[in-house]
């Protein structure tokens, strides 16, 4: 995607301003062009009334007040590169799919997490990760969607693979509140060629396109999901809705994976809202950026360029 110029960035380049004050003018210049949409804190410049506030962001639970907050704006050339990151790991087991529902804010995968066998390790986890669910965040339209950002650029969509550290808790509700308790799996989707296993849970869409219908799936193979190149970038973070917890190891896949348009097409054809209840149109289910503060990123990955127009 290619964002629209913004007045006045050709003399602040110009100018010589420090490396900080290009990074705070890159957070501005992406906040001005994304749209408004359901916002996680109270008050949000982005959200214009408090009718636009969607219901999950309306308890305690959902101010944040840590120091390593989800999701962020991802700067290719200041990630630092880490020799010692290895490929992940790996194996997920696609018959402990079960189903996938409406959550009321997106739609989500779930699986049996109750024996091994389905999983990631290595990269940058000390530990083995079971996978219990993936979903998808996405936007009104192709200029955004994801939650995560490269270089101020968003995608359409982006995939989230929920594992929990089953060798430091004993369920994942323990994990989530936990140091080291969970490991997320970020994939980038843009518009391209159809995907052919996505198609498969776009398939089941019209199945739940109410807030909390579910539908049978599986077996399913997630991995199926995953990009071909290895490369990524991972950082400490959180849960990017509530109870946004502190306990996340990001591991964002540098390639995105191709979708077609009546794929995403498919995603915005959701409802918000239940059976009986005025449509809302399940779109901008995305999280604001937040600061990267004192947090280094990592990357799997020598940079070799500027940018990342993948």
């Amino acid at each position: 995607m290619v964002r629209p110029p913004v007045p006045g960035w050709s003399h602040l380049k110009s100018s010589g301003l420090s490396l900080l004050a290009k990074q705070i003018w890159g957070t501005l210049h992406s906040h001005l062009l994304r749209p408004a949409r359901w916002c996680s804190q109270v008050p949000c410049a982005q959200r214009r009334r408090n009718d636009a506030l969607h219901p999950i962001w309306k308890g305690p639970a959902s101010v944040p007040g840590g120091t390593r907050q989800s999701p962020i704006n991802i700067h290719w050339r200041d990630s630092v590169y880490d020799p010692q990151l290895k490929p992940l790991g790996v194996s997920y087991n696609a018959e402990a799919c079960l189903y996938v529902w409406n959550t009321g804010y997106l739609f989500q995968v779930e699986f049996d997490d109750s024996t091994e066998g389905s999983g990631i390790s290595g990269g940058p986890l000390e530990n083995h990760y079971r996978l219990k669910q993936f979903h998808f965040h996405w936007g009104a339209v192709n200029e955004w969607g994801s939650e995560h950002m490269v270089d101020d650029h968003a995608y359409p969509a982006e995939l989230h693979l929920v594992h929990w550290n089953t060798v430091k808790y004993q369920n994942y509700t323990d994990a989530v509140m936990g140091a080291d308790g969970l490991a997320v799996v970020g994939v980038f989707l843009k518009l391209g060629a159809r995907h052919e296993a996505l198609q498969e849970l776009v398939a089941v869409l019209p199945d739940i396109k109410h807030k909390d219908a579910r539908a049978a799936l599986g077996p399913f193979q997630p991995s199926c999901l995953l990009p071909a190149c290895q490369d990524y970038w991972t950082y400490p973070g959180s849960l990017t809705t509530p109870p946004l917890s502190e306990s996340v190891t990001w591991i964002i896949h540098k390639k995105p994976i191709e979708v077609a348009q009546d794929q995403l097409a498919a995603f915005r054809s959701l409802l918000f809202s239940v059976p009986g209840e005025e449509e809302k149109t399940m779109v901008n289910n995305y999280r604001p950026l937040q600061p990267l503060m004192n947090r280094k990123v990592r990357s799997s990955f020598q940079a070799t360029h500027k940018g990342a127009r993948l």
